[in-house]
């Protein structure tokens, strides 16, 4: 690493200095040419319009002045090329001692460690640009590994649990201490389901975020998904004695959205599934769907257990659990709420979650673009 950040000082110096000999040679040839060619013709012709001038005069008049003018010149190039190299090397060495804290963080950065930092270079407004945007990078790529770190071990956790279920029941069965009865086989069979929509959810969230979710879009009545979605529901909330009650505005009766209808359907079966697990016996969870401005606003509000102040930035985050252990007993996958804000954004529109804080509910809002309402004919 230090040869070749020497070569590469050496290699700008050269450079530099290059280019400054260059300008200077080129400029004395320009003057010498001036001064040897033009400069005594013009000379001569002015001592020959002077009244009184002898030839030996002007003779020695000329000679007088090139020597001058070459002597002049040769001091003048001598100093500039002097110069050059004092700024040469002094620009090359603060360029090069500004850049070697870039040259040492992008080396820390390749060896992993996200937390190097490039102070200000101070070398005008293109340097310290790039010293912002260098951080930024660091500062992003800190973020995703963190990310992909604590997604990988959540994900690895999340499949522990159903493969060594699976993996235990299928060694008793060989062994003859477990029989492959019907509810020892629907008992796998809710492993393996569990698995599948692990790797679904998964692979959906993953091409969400990334821009690539398939979509056929087409302009849709909110009320008619946010109605739709709350009566499949209504069963599994009677099932847990949880009270849904589901509200349409009559501002919001005609609203429509161009969105693909089941992927918003998703985004709604995720909040309403995300609040029953999180409500208890004998709570309610309410919806509301009203205009917001120019937007259809989904309202899904719970008086469950409620989400501290902490974790509300991270509650859309994959796998983030606000109570790891009460989520997993529940059969959640841990990313239904990163689901539903993928597929919310892909429609332009903006999930936001809310509470008051631990026991006091959690109230998420969903608002999309509304659509061009279509003219009468």
């Amino acid at each position: 690493m230090s040869g070749a950040r020497i070569i590469a000082r050496r290699d700008l110096a050269a450079r530099l200095l290059a280019a400054i000999v260059v300008v200077v040679v080129v400029g004395g040839a320009t003057a010498w040419l001036v001064v040897a060619g033009v400069g005594p013709a013009i000379f001569h012709h002015h001592m020959t319009q002077t009244a009184g001038s002898s030839s030996s005069t002007v003779e020695h008049a000329e000679r007088a002045f090139r020597t001058a003018s070459a002597l002049s010149l040769a001091l003048a190039l001598a100093a500039a090329l002097v110069m050059s190299v004092v700024v040469s090397v002094v620009l090359t060495r603060r360029i090069t001692r500004s850049l070697t804290p870039v040259t040492e963080a992008a080396g820390r950065v390749a060896d992993g460690d996200y937390t190097a930092r490039v102070p200000a270079i101070g070398l005008g407004a293109e340097f310290d640009d790039l010293a912002l945007a260098f951080n930024t990078m660091a500062t992003d790529l800190g973020r995703i590994e963190t990310t992909r770190t604590r997604m990988l071990a959540d994900l690895a956790h999340e499949m522990r649990t159903p493969v060594t279920t699976l993996g235990a029941y299928l060694e008793a069965i060989a062994d003859g201490v477990e029989h492959a009865d019907a509810p020892t086989l629907a008992m796998l069979g809710e492993q393996v389901t569990r698995l599948a929509r692990l790797s679904e959810d998964i692979a959906l969230v993953t091409t969400a975020e990334e821009g690539r979710l398939t979509m056929r879009r087409e302009p849709i009545g909110v009320a008619q998904v946010v109605t739709g979605q709350a009566a499949q529901a209504a069963a599994r909330y009677a099932a847990r004695g949880v009270h849904l009650d589901v509200r349409v505005s009559p501002t919001a009766q005609a609203a429509r959205v161009d969105a693909d209808a089941d992927r918003l359907a998703q985004v709604l079966t995720n909040l309403l599934d995300n609040a029953l697990r999180h409500t208890p016996t004998g709570g309610a969870v309410r919806v509301l769907l009203d205009r917001a401005g120019s937007g259809a606003r989904i309202v899904v509000a719970d008086d469950g257990d409620g989400i501290p102040a902490e974790h509300l930035p991270h509650v859309f985050d994959r796998f983030y659990r606000v109570d790891s252990g009460r989520d997993r007993a529940h059969g959640g996958s841990g990313v239904g709420l990163s689901i539903a804000r993928a597929i919310t954004e892909a429609h332009g529109g903006t999930i936001t979650a809310h509470s008051d804080g631990p026991g006091r509910g959690a109230v998420f809002t969903v608002t999309l673009p509304t659509a061009p309402e279509p003219r009468a004919r």
